[in-house]
């Protein structure tokens, strides 16, 4: 009955009814879009390495080693022996290790040194594996493969030459000009660090560092293999046959003797940094919330205003005995049909955008986004915003009551 009532109620009143529903709309959807993307942001923060269960380099810090093997970002304070990537690659707990080598870059990107494993395990996302939009894996010792952003902003295409600079700026006055790269592929956008990288072998780097010492032209056949085998690398990347040995081998590489090494969980070091940046976080959370409050005071401003307008129904509905509670819940029920239609709209609305953009901001942002918004914490501020409708509309279904309840008093 009073659904009825309040429904018929706001079908009188369109004009205003419908600013106050696309304003409610509006402030609604900033508010689930900051929260929703806040929590699968997180989410796909700590997705930008998958399916690593350790990385292992020399001891500086867990975000510092975190930075500079994933993010590219910093420099290692030192580097650890190569010796110590065989023996990890060959501990029985470990199925598989990528070892990373940094120091060197390409017009501003960097370049890591690796091999064939980087491409067969590194996985991002939802433990989704690399794959590659032109070419192949560099098969010899001077091919590169290079990430999307690369290719994109570089104009970059499989068989162009590349040489690599000394240095991780984006101004060097040291190039290996007598070692260029053929380009043999270029990587699909991952929405992580890989996309601004350009990835060469292990041998690749010794070769362009050794060549100095070789006459110019005869790289390549007066480099033996054995001359290739790095002294060192950055980082290891290992993925262990048990996760239930995870902690077993971290304490074995942390109090190896042979080497300073550290090994760091790459889901805790990103959760740690995530946490950093919680300021920025809040921030975009206050601000969407003034803005719905802003938007449930229109509503209270709007039935207020309607108060007015409506004596004349407010004493019909006296004349057929509705009392004052009665109008009090009515007036509320009004605002309550407006904000979970509000809400609904705002969901679809999101939902649908999302579904739409999905692979173009996991491609270009790294953000995987679900389109599917009812989680717990968003169900949580779907009930904030309900019970925050019924505070701000309590003034104007008090106004109403009192109105009710006045000309009840003056019946009498």
């Amino acid at each position: 009955m009073l659904m009825s009532l309040a429904w018929n109620s706001l079908k009188s009143r369109k004009k205003s009814v419908i600013l106050t529903f696309l304003s409610l709309v509006i402030s609604i959807s900033v508010l689930l879009s900051v929260e929703h993307i806040r929590l699968q942001a997180k989410e796909s923060f700590n997705r930008t390495i998958s399916d690593v269960d350790l990385i292992v380099g020399a001891p500086s810090g867990q975000l510092n080693l975190l930075l500079y093997s994933v993010f590219r970002m910093g420099s290692p304070t030192n580097n650890i022996n190569f010796e110590s990537y065989k023996v990890l690659k060959n501990n029985p707990h470990v199925e598989w290790a990528i070892p990373l080598s940094l120091g060197d870059s390409h017009h501003g990107f960097r370049v890591l040194g690796t091999n064939d494993q980087y491409f067969t395990h590194f996985k991002y996302g939802n433990k989704t594996a690399l794959t590659f939009s032109h070419g192949e894996p560099f098969q010899s010792v001077f091919e590169a493969v290079i990430g999307a952003d690369v290719a994109k902003q570089l104009n970059y295409k499989v068989g162009d030459e590349v040489v690599i600079a000394h240095g991780t700026g984006s101004t060097s006055f040291t190039h290996h000009d007598d070692s260029p790269f053929t380009i043999s592929g270029v990587l699909n956008p991952t929405g992580t660090p890989v996309d601004k990288t350009v990835h060469v072998s292990l041998q690749a780097i010794e070769a362009i560092h050794l060549h100095p010492l070789h006459p110019t032209g005869q790289v390549k056949e007066h480099l033996a293999e054995e001359e290739l085998i790095p002294d060192s690398v950055t980082a290891i990347m290992l993925g262990l046959k048990s996760k239930f040995a995870i902690f077993k081998l971290q304490r074995e590489v942390n109090n190896n003797k042979n080497d300073k090494l550290m090994a760091i969980l790459p889901g805790v070091a990103l959760n740690e940094l995530w946490q950093m940046m919680g300021t920025i976080e809040n921030l975009l959370r206050i601000i969407s919330i003034l803005i719905l409050i802003s938007s449930l005071f229109g509503l209270s401003t709007m039935l207020l205003a309607s108060m007015q307008q409506r004596q004349n129904e407010i004493a019909v509905l006296r004349v057929l005995g509705a009392g004052p509670h009665v109008i009090f819940s009515l007036v509320l029920i009004e605002a309550l049909i407006l904000v979970v239609l509000a809400i609904i709209a705002a969901t679809g609305m999101i939902s649908v955008t999302i579904g739409l953009l999905s692979d173009w901001l996991a491609a270009q942002f790294g953000l995987f986004l679900s389109a599917n918004l009812l989680q717990v914490e968003v169900i949580q501020v779907y009930v904030v915003i309900v019970i925050a409708s019924i505070v701000t509309s309590a003034l104007p279904a008090y106004d109403a009551y009192k109105s009710a309840l006045h000309s009840t008093l003056s019946a009498r």
